[in-house]
């Protein structure tokens, strides 16, 4: 399974900061069985987003990952720039990452990333901390790889041996 990391930085794609929560993904996926991507760094904003996700789900990638913009900042946009690409919402995600940051990191509830499908891709928005990202990613990686089989139409009959 092919995974996509897009990284969301004023700072970075300008070269005035290195890109830590980009790699930081990458690893991460790496490690649970994804083959990942070279990472792409767009600034933040909607159209720069948008643009850069709709080009990954045309690659065929079934996950997309982006690393910043969820914030609360001006510029903090990623948000508003998946939700015009992603078909239906995945709530639940998001919520679990939220949820499990509650009494460890107050920060975590000031994120409003979302996740949803585009086609047959999974698109999550994670902080573009490094925390964040580990934080992230550790909560939802059990449900990565079936989500993704989900989406490309395997395993579409999953609950029919329990229905007897």
């Amino acid at each position: 399974m092919r995974a996509m990391v897009i990284t969301v930085s004023d700072r970075v794609s300008a070269g005035e900061a290195e890109d830590r929560s980009g790699p930081e993904a990458a690893g991460r996926l790496a490690d649970i069985g994804f083959t990942v991507d070279p990472i792409v760094v767009v600034p933040d904003g909607i159209e720069s987003v948008e643009g850069a996700l709709r080009a990954a789900v045309a690659t065929g990638a079934g996950l997309i990952v982006t690393t910043g913009g969820t914030g609360l900042s001006p510029r903090d946009l990623t948000p508003e720039a998946t939700s015009r690409v992603i078909e239906r919402s995945a709530p639940g995600l998001v919520e679990a990452i939220r949820a499990a940051t509650f009494g460890v990191n107050p920060h975590g509830m000031l994120s409003r990333g979302v996740a949803g499908s585009a086609g047959a891709c999974l698109i999550i928005n994670l902080p573009g901390s490094v925390t964040g990202v580990i934080e992230g990613l550790e909560v939802v990686k059990g449900a990565l790889r079936h989500a993704v089989e989900l989406l490309v139409g395997g395993d579409s009959d999953h609950n029919a041996s329990s229905q007897g």
